[in-house]
């Protein structure tokens, strides 16, 4: 298969080439393309035939349920039994945005989607390149991340293409993407809304509009035994080719740690990679040492966190260090999002000092 890209910016969309892209989803073709947190890898979200392709594309297990992008607030009624008084609220205060919600499904959405689920995902992209895909579409866009599962979630479209590229359609190449961690998810078909995934939508943010919102357990845990009712709670996701460990603890013991483990990595022919931030890079050595940006800015450490994943594997690293990063949010950061990525990437393999 051919893989065509179109490129296009969100002040200059080219909606005769997002025509032919809706053409291809369709005719239950596959098309990647770019929204505000990753890449994403659409199909005809109706169409169980699609959501098989876009499995299949990816090597993803199909108990693993897609989200359903839409991008139009009244396209949410058709596919659920009921638009719940929260789900309202949610929608109001964060759509178009980084947040998919967890509705009871209605017949129209196919099993194949949901992931054998009663309930479907679904969020409205704040991308104008992406609402005007999923338009030109249809208006129900199947959409994991564009990636060969496990692998780091792409943010920009080279990645995409280096996955992806003979097995869909077309990629829809929209420059770096702006957040670069996947959307939070909420379920709302529970007594107490529970966040299923964390992202760049906190706890505190989500509260102030709902009330009590829970947390689930596993999201800083090791989930793999667990049923997953949203995308990534079961398997190992945002993986580098490289054994990524992290390095917990208080910096001066962490900089030490690191710097011996990589020396003698290196002296037993391994390639190594380390991640810090601005703070500390220059404190460290190895074959490839990159920062994540600086502490107080979490949203450039999200930024990074994917990108520099992807760049240790171009180099071929073998053995990859990362510093830790607060997990908690006291002043509405996405730390705890950032960490539930880098711990999944790792295979929750950290040690602290």
């Amino acid at each position: 298969m051919d893989t065509k890209t179109i490129r296009m910016d969100e002040q200059n969309i080219d909606y005769e080439a997002l025509k032919q892209a809706g053409d291809i989803i369709k005719a239950g073709g596959l098309v990647a393309f770019p929204t505000e947190t990753v890449y994403g890898l659409g199909g005809d979200a109706l169409n169980e035939e699609s959501s098989g392709k876009i499995y299949r594309a990816k090597g993803r297990p199909s108990d693993n349920p897609l989200i359903v992008h839409i991008c139009k607030l009244e396209d949410m009624d058709p596919i659920v039994k009921e638009v719940t008084q929260a789900a309202k609220l949610l929608a109001e205060a964060f759509w178009p945005g980084p947040l998919t919600i967890i509705l009871n499904k209605s017949d129209k959405v196919p099993y194949a989607t949901t992931g054998g689920l009663d309930t479907v995902a679904i969020r409205m992209p704040e991308h104008r390149t992406a609402l005007a895909f999923i338009e030109a579409s249809g208006g129900y866009i199947a959409a994991p991340s564009a990636n060969i599962s496990g692998k780091p979630s792409p943010t920009i479209a080279k990645y995409v293409a280096e996955d992806m590229d003979g097995r869909i359609e077309m990629i829809i190449d929209g420059g770096e993407v702006g957040i670069g961690l996947e959307s939070t998810i909420v379920d709302l078909t529970e007594e107490t809304p529970m966040i299923l995934r964390p992202g760049y939508i906190t706890k505190e943010m989500l509260e102030k509009v709902l009330g009590e919102v829970k947390v689930d357990g596993t999201i800083l845990g090791d989930s793999l035994e667990k049923a997953p009712k949203a995308p990534g709670m079961k398997y190992r996701h945002y993986a580098p080719k490289g054994r990524l460990t992290i390095i917990a603890g208080l910096q001066e013991k962490v900089v030490r740690e690191i710097n011996d483990r990589a020396l003698s990595m290196r002296k037993m022919g391994e390639k190594v990679g380390i991640i810090g931030t601005d703070a500390t890079v220059s404190l460290y050595s190895a074959d490839s040492v990159k920062s994540a940006g600086r502490r107080e800015d979490e949203e450039s450490i999200a930024r990074a966190l994917y990108r520099i994943l992807r760049e240790f594997d171009d180099e071929d690293v073998t053995v990859i260090y990362s510093e830790a990063f607060d997990e908690t949010s006291e002043n509405g950061g996405i730390g705890q999002a950032i960490m539930n990525r880098l711990l999944k990437a790792a295979g929750h393999h950290i040690e602290n000092m």
